[in-house]
């Protein structure tokens, strides 16, 4: 099937009792059992719910993976999977990586043991060199949030896979339509499902897809025994979010080219951080290993006024926290997603004060750039 059809066909899509199309939500925290010898498929909604096992099913068959969890937030999901790992390990993790993942790295994991060094992700040979006899993982986000680096993802695997080293990528930006880590080697796969896969801004949710068995039942087991799973309502209303996501991105990516175009020629605005911009420096890569360069990008402007003009301007980006929505959503990283990196270690990493990332949602175009037109001219 294509992928358009995967996305209405993947999964339980028809309930199994009524011929519904779509699986009701399933409202309950226990079942009943009719036999103390055979129980039944499901027990408890911890360990498993109809309505949260058709979304697992159908994220797994979108990144091409054997087997998908869905867990209560990107955290979630991010946190949880981070737990195959024990004390003494060691992780090598992208040095832009979303300010949430990096605060739970370095305040939570490294109190139970589990350390963690920051490289440029994107130098092949600096992942190298930070590799050590107990590196255990590779945490990597590409496009990464929020400078858009660009990491040669199959390059990582090929890497990592005969050291027996786990290959972890934050797919939020590309979602599966765009780019699937699996088929280029990785093992396990993140979401914020909250983002595009749901599409509309209305549910807190995260995922993590793998292929190896081995590996699948071992975050199993966490999913079970940790219990931040993803309820009911908001596993029905992920399905009908993700069954659009094709529509969704393809609008939201060409109308996020027409404003790039347009912001390359602005006087206030001194750099662009998108892959689908020839002079990228991962543009190459990003083309080889995805489908497209995605609806996020960051841009910085020539002074702290201009951001605050911009960002409290907008009339038609939302100024919030999270992307992906079918609203534009424009961000201020520095006080937002990267708030948790000391300020230091933000602009060593080029997440500066005038830095700004836009999500695209499927507003006119044009009608974006007239709303940014006006906040920039606002005297």
């Amino acid at each position: 099937m294509k992928f358009a059809t995967k996305l209405i066909h993947s999964g339980q899509t028809i309930d199994p009792r009524t011929g519904a199309l779509g699986m009701p939500i399933y409202q309950t925290s226990t079942f009943r059992q009719q036999s103390i010898d055979n129980f039944g498929k499901y027990d408890y909604a911890r360990s498993d719910n109809p309505s949260r096992e058709a979304l697992e099913e159908a994220i797994a068959a979108l990144e091409g993976g054997s087997r998908g969890f869905a867990f209560a937030s990107g955290m979630a999901a991010i946190s949880s999977t981070l737990l195959v790992f024990s004390p003494g390990d060691h992780l090598v993790v992208c040095d832009d990586v979303y300010g949430g993942a990096y605060r739970v790295l370095t305040q939570l994991f490294s109190r139970l043991g589990i350390q963690s060094t920051f490289v440029d992700a994107t130098d092949l040979a600096a992942i190298k060199a930070a590799i050590r006899p107990e590196t255990k993982g590779i945490y990597l986000e590409s496009p990464s949030n929020p400078l858009l680096k660009v990491t040669d993802l199959r390059a990582v695997a090929e890497l990592a896979r005969p050291l027996g080293i786990i290959t972890l990528v934050d797919n939020t930006f590309m979602t599966p339509y765009l780019q699937r880590p699996l088929e280029l080697g990785c093992d396990i796969v993140l979401h914020s499902g909250t983002k595009f896969l749901n599409g509309h801004s209305d549910v807190i949710c995260g995922f993590a897809v793998v292929n190896d068995v081995e590996l699948g039942n071992r975050i199993r087991f966490i999913q079970n025994g940790f219990g931040a799973i993803l309820g009911p309502q908001d596993s029905f209303l992920t399905m009908r979010g993700i069954k659009t996501l094709k529509v969704r991105m393809d609008q939201s990516q060409q109308s996020t080219i027409t404003i790039v175009n347009w912001l390359a020629q602005q006087k206030q605005v001194t750099r662009i951080h998108y892959p689908g911009l020839a002079e990228h420096p991962g543009y190459a890569i990003q083309k080889a290993q995805a489908d497209g360069p995605g609806a996020v990008f960051s841009f910085e402007l020539d002074s702290f006024e201009t951001t605050r003009r911009l960002l409290e301007g907008s009339l038609l980006s939302a100024f919030a926290v999270s992307l992906g929505g079918v609203e534009s959503i424009i961000s201020y990283p520095a006080r937002m997603s990267h708030a948790a990196v000391p300020k230091e270690e933000r602009e060593r990493k080029g997440i500066k004060d005038t830095l700004i990332r836009l999500s695209v949602g499927l507003e006119d175009a044009e009608d974006l750039i007239a709303d940014m037109s006006a906040a920039f001219n606002t005297k």
